[in-house]
């Protein structure tokens, strides 16, 4: 099983998150009691109400909260990726093919060599190229599709007067 850890600007990012939400929370579940002296009596006021200071922590909170939280959900991606010096969509790829490759170990004979091809060739191919790669009849071709997309492997889609075949 793999671990993953969480390093410089992400932990900083998932802390500051995490102490904003606590922030918040607690000013919002007990806000600074109202209290009204009367000819030297305090009489505390039952009545929701906030402070000048409460109401700037509660902004400043959120504001930690959704800058932080814009860093955790979109940009701690972008790093990673830039970390591993490759493109998301290679990134992506490559994962594909790991998961396929997978799948491709699985299958008959026939089905595996058109599996391998479809994904030698990205995961999408016409299937006419397909026919011509490997050197299978039209109807033996068509036969096999049908059985790696009743198993939800494969995914044909009607482009003009041929398909498009399509790894999931």
């Amino acid at each position: 099983m793999e671990t993953k850890r969480i390093h410089g600007r992400t932990a900083l990012a998932a802390a500051l998150f995490v102490a904003s939400v606590f922030v918040l929370v607690l000013k919002l579940m007990s806000p600074t009691p109202l209290l009204i002296s009367v000819g030297g009596e305090t009489i505390p006021v039952k009545t929701v109400s906030f402070t000048f200071i409460d109401a700037a922590i509660l902004i400043a909170s959120s504001l930690v909260l959704g800058i932080s939280g814009m860093y955790l959900l979109f940009f701690d991606s972008v790093e990673k990726s830039a970390i591993s010096k490759k493109p998301a969509g290679e990134a992506v790829l490559e994962e594909r093919r790991r998961k396929w490759e997978e799948t491709a170990k699985t299958l008959k004979n026939d089905e595996q060599t058109i599996y391998n091809v479809i994904s030698s060739s990205d995961g999408i191919i016409n299937q006419s190229e397909l026919i011509e790669a490997t050197g299978f009849s039209k109807s033996n071709v068509s036969r096999i599709l049908d059985l790696l997309e009743s198993r939800e492997l494969v995914e044909k889609r009607r482009r003009g007067m041929g398909n498009v075949i399509m790894l999931r």
